[in-house]
């Protein structure tokens, strides 16, 4: 690395001023929300990278600030000092060649066209090279005499001017010479391997080389085999120093703009630079007032990243050469994610040329690393790499440069957007219920961290990506963005069955199930297979079959059935008020008649393309609070238009049925009216207040995509490689860029999901610490929350993931202790249902001796306690309709 080292640096900022607070936020810098990242060549010939600059937390400060500052406080006071002081030093000329310096072996004394020698430092001195030129055989020879000088001077103003060139009056300026000496290098190297009769004259000293073509070609003989040989290293050393020179023009143009971009960076804050060609992390930026000089990393050579247990999930643990270790935490999430999975690509690699400069600088150079152990400990270390193991440790180089490449730019494109504010966001995360007031919080969006995130991919040949990369950017994006849409989609209808499945759990322990558990529906074989029921052709009831059908296509009876349906409503709609009404119910609706198109589809799907069976053209509901309000509801119903009735559907309120896909139970009334089959859907309110008139989109995305079949929403990543996931947490990290962890409260159910689908990619890609960090929040938000507490479902299925997690990082103890608060809360379920039981039948004991005797004994007990606890049950009941719907017995 050219230039003045990191340390150097440091100590130059540790005394300039720290930025003002600026009266309004302003826009990312240039580089951060343009939408591509800036091309750069490696200085070591054929060796990609990336360079990534972001904040980090001084460890002797606090973050995020303290209250009344506003979150991204730090970050956002210096945005205006930073756009004011970057200057975009785009053109690489603008750096003159005095200030690029090259090692001796790529100085060629022949190469007069290239500016001759450099020196390091612009000045007012004039360097001074003596060059002769002669030919033999028709090769050009330079050597070094005192027959000839070429002056070179440096003006007070850093132009430089050719003394003896004939047209140096028709510019004073860098640019113009430097151009003009890179055309006339390719001038000679054009005519040295195209023109036999090209030669060069001995100049005197008032006088510039000159380079005539004779008219004879007797002048000088052909070159010879070896002569072109020569020639043709000759060219190839002067193209690398060319390139050479190049790669550190843009080198010290990035480290200006640094210097002078970092130069005001607010108390608090570090900025470090990861450059994946050499593995080294860098410290940028000065130090602040408070920082602990001693403990501070200034630049380190990578042998090992993890992360760390910080509970903002930001923390990177990093392992140098020397042993060292270091723990940087990031200002924001997404910065220490796309890092660390960087960092993780990278070691997985082959240690190049550019590493072993680094780790001989940083350990001294004592020993090659050609023949150091330190190799061997730095290949072992890559082995520690999750992308070292698996399929991915198959991989060949181009392979990896190719999946790194593409990473970056995905992480660095959703950076950008996040930063440029493309996500729709009113700013305002509203409390509980949608509405604001004491827990309204305000994020801006994208956060202020973004500022000093910035990405440069080093490539070998320094070309920049252009509109139709960025435009296959995008489009990657698009398809990571519909499969992150989808796995969130995923979490959310497994985690809905599950609220499902602990609402049927519990509404079983009302005394008066096990009476409606007995009752049986009016043809209702149910929708279960294996318990004796009908598929959908098999329906037991359908449409009245009229004579006028059977000279009618489906669509004409699909019609017709609508128009029925149309009749029939009103009446349907008297019905369902009536038993509003008497039932006190307050919940009641009335969806509008299923159209033509709607039931030939689901007739095709369902029915065999039978559009008779479909009986829910005309259609209502009514939502009951408990199961003695549904039992009332069914003797009313019995009592008042019995002779209506052609079924009665509670198959899926049974406990020994299955749900329906999605996990969501009801009871249907099927009523002809009219000479119309209408349907009355009645909800339970536990039930139906989980996903509300959604439950039907549940339901179906639910059938579609066969969620039923999976135990556990995190299947659903299965056979997935590496590189996917680590873009779809590149996804979420967008998802979640407006509420960073410690600021997530216990109502942003939104943000709640988020964070729980991301710990599913967090266990599946081996970032086990922060799926356990993140599943830590989430429990302590579970427990916070009113409607859920310590011991609810869904914070039960939290510990399980956690148990996971800490078993992954070989912390038995702790899991150990996880799986016992697990059994615990099972055992207090088991101990609910024996309470129940024994409030409405007596508790009795099987003698072990008996059993032994007659093996049968038990399937009677069995049956006997099933029938004693249904006696116990109607008897419940009988109590409860003289308390509750006493006007039954009027009816």
């Amino acid at each position: 690395m050219t230039g003045e080292s990191p340390q150097d640096a440091t100590a130059n900022y540790s005394d300039a001023p720290r930025a003002t607070p600026p009266s309004n936020p302003i826009a990312p810098l240039r580089g951060v929300s343009d939408g591509k990242t800036t091309a750069a060549m490696s200085t070591h010939k054929g060796i990609s990278g990336t360079i990534f600059e972001a904040a980090f937390v001084d460890p002797a400060y606090s973050w995020p600030p303290a209250e009344g500052q506003g979150k991204n406080a730090i970050e956002l006071q210096a945005s205006t000092a930073l756009m004011k002081s970057a200057a975009p030093m785009d053109d690489i000329d603008e750096l003159d060649d005095d200030e690029v310096s090259l090692t001796p072996s790529l100085m060629s004394s022949d190469d007069e066209g290239d500016g001759g020698s450099y020196s390091q430092q612009p000045s007012r001195s004039s360097k001074r090279t003596t060059t002769t030129v002669t030919t033999t055989k028709g090769f050009l020879c330079c050597k070094s005499s005192t027959d000839q000088q070429i002056v070179s001077n440096t003006s007070s103003n850093n132009d430089h001017q050719l003394a003896s060139s004939p047209n140096s009056n028709k510019s004073n300026n860098s640019f113009f010479n430097s151009k003009k000496a890179e055309r006339r290098a390719e001038t000679n190297y054009y005519y040295s391997h195209h023109h036999k009769g090209f030669f060069m004259l001995k100049s005197s000293t008032d006088q510039q080389i000159v380079s005539n073509t004779s008219s004879n070609n007797d002048q000088l003989a052909s070159p010879n085999k070896s002569n072109s040989f020569f020639n043709s290293k000759k060219a190839e050393r002067r193209a690398e120093r060319h390139r050479r020179i190049l790669a550190k023009k843009k080198k010290r143009r990035r480290e200006a703009r640094a210097r002078e971009r970092y130069r005001r960076v607010p108390e608090g804050i570090l900025i470090y630079r990861l450059d994946t060609s050499d593995r080294t992390v860098t410290l940028v930026s000065g130090p602040s007032s408070n920082t602990n000089m001693n403990s501070l990393l200034k630049q380190m050579v990578l042998m090992n990243a993890k992360p760390s247990s910080d509970v903002s999930r930001r923390g990177i643990i990093l392992t140098g050469v020397r042993g060292e270790m270091y723990t940087l935490v990031a200002c924001e999430q997404r910065t220490a994610i796309a890092w660390l999975e960087s960092m993780d690509m990278m070691l997985a690699q082959k240690m190049n040329d550019a590493t072993k400069a680094a780790m001989e600088n940083e350990l001294g150079g004592g020993v090659p690393m050609s023949s150091s152990r330190r190799v061997l400990s730095f290949q072992k270390s890559a082995t520690k790499s999750n992308w070292a193991r698996g399929k991915e440790s198959m991989l060949s180089q181009s392979e990896r440069d190719q999946i790194e490449e593409r990473y970056v730019n995905l992480a660095a494109y959703s950076n950008n957007l996040i930063r440029a504010g493309a996500f729709p966001n009113d700013n305002t995360t509203k409390g509980r219920g949608g509405k604001g007031g004491k827990n309204a919080t305000n994020t801006p969006a994208g956060g202020g961290g973004g500022i000093y995130y910035t990405v440069t991919q080093i490539h070998d040949d320094g070309e920049e990506y252009d509109e139709e990369t960025l435009e296959s950017i995008a489009k990657r994006r698009a398809v990571i963005k519909d499969s992150w849409d989808f796995f969130r989609m995923v979490c959310s209808l497994l985690r809905d069955k599950r609220k499902y499945d602990e609402v049927f759990r519990k509404l079983q322990l009302d005394p008066v199930y096990s009476y409606l558990n007995s009752m049986t529906g009016l043809n209702d074989p149910g929708d279960d297979m294996a318990m004796g029921g009908n598929i959908g052709a098999d329906k037991p009831i359908s449409q009245i079959q009229f004579d006028e059908y059977e000279q009618m296509s489906n669509s004409q009876i699909a019609r017709d059935l609508v128009r029925r349906a149309e009749v029939a409503l009103p009446s349907l709609v008297e019905i369902c008020k009536a038993l509003a009404g008497s039932l006190g119910m307050e919940e009641v609706g009335v969806g509008p008649v299923k159209d033509a198109s709607a039931a030939l589809r689901k007739a095709e799907k369902k029915y065999e393309g039978d559009v008779l069976k479909v009986t829910d053209y005309c259609r209502a509901l009514l939502v009951v609070k408990d199961f003695p309000t549904l039992l009332a509801l069914l003797e009313l119903a019995r009592d008042s238009f019995g002779p209506l009735i052609r079924r009665v559907k509670l198959s899926t309120l049974k406990s020994d049925r299955n749900a329906k896909p999605g996990g969501y139970r009801d009871c249907i009334i099927n009523l002809e009216l009219k000479d119309h089959i209408c349907e009355i859907q009645i909800h339970m309110w536990p039930m139906w207040v989980i996903c509300g008139v959604d439950g039907f989109r549940h339901y179906r995305h639910c059938l579609e995509y066969s969620t039923d079949t999976f135990g556990d929403p995190y299947e659903a990543l299965a056979g997935l490689d590496r590189r996917t996931m680590a873009e779809l947490i590149v996804m979420a990290e967008e998802a979640v860029a407006d509420m960073p962890l410690e600021t997530l409260e216990w109502y942003h159910e939104k943000f709640i999901l988020d964070y729980f689908a991301e710990v599913g990619l967090f266990l599946h890609h081996g970032l086990h610490e922060w799926a356990e960090t993140t599943l830590r929040a989430l429990i302590k938000l579970r427990c916070q929350s009113p409607d859920i507490g310590p011991d609810h479902h869904e914070t039960i299925t939290l510990y399980k993931y956690l148990e996971q997690a800490l078993r992954a990082q070989k912390r038995l103890d702790e899991a150990d202790d996880v799986a016992a608060k697990i059994a615990e809360n099972m055992q207090l379920k088991s101990n609910e249902k024996v309470e129940a039981d024994k409030s409405v039948w007596d508790e009795w004991v099987t003698e072990p001796f008996e059993s032994i005797v007659d093996p049968n004994k038990k399937e009677r007990e069995e049956e006997e306690r099933i029938k004693k606890e249904v006696r116990a049950s109607k008897k419940a009941w009988r109590k409860i309709r003289e308390e509750r719907f006493k006007f039954l017995d009027a009816n």
